[in-house]
């Protein structure tokens, strides 16, 4: 899968190619707080496909927590990009910022035990309490 991106206002922009790891939907309460509520929809694909092709994101990494991620925005507009968890192996991309969300189709629900009674998950995908195995 390949596909281009970038934020709101224009000032970060991104490739991506690759075979994706997961398509899914995360359901977890800390993604509830960078979506604004909803589910987190993204698309994880392995980081050396990954690059940015127009400016720098600002990261932000919780320091209270072991094996905390690595959220990266746009320092200027805001928009969440992506999301890289320990281990630098992927990237986990935004399908919002994607030029292209058409191409999207999840494949998995994961933290699906933080589930607000308002989120919606497509019919026929997988659904687990926490990550699967």
């Amino acid at each position: 899968m390949n596909f281009e991106g970038g934020c709101y206002c224009g000032a970060i922009r991104y490739k991506a190619e690759g075979e994706p790891v997961m398509l899914g939907q995360c359901h977890c309460r800390e993604c509830q707080y960078i979506t604004g509520g909803g589910p987190n929809t993204f698309i994880a694909i392995p980081l050396k496909g990954f690059s940015y092709t127009k400016g720098s994101p600002a990261t932000f990494t919780r320091s209270d927590l072991t094996r905390a991620v690595t959220r990266e925005f746009c320092p200027t507009c805001g928009t969440a990009i992506g999301t890289r968890p320990p281990g630098d192996r992927l990237m986990i991309v935004k399908v919002g910022t994607m030029d292209d969300p058409s191409q999207y189709r999840p494949t998995v629900a994961i933290h699906t035990a933080d589930a607000q009674p308002f989120h919606v998950m497509p019919d026929g995908i997988r659904a687990f309490e926490r990550l699967p195995g």
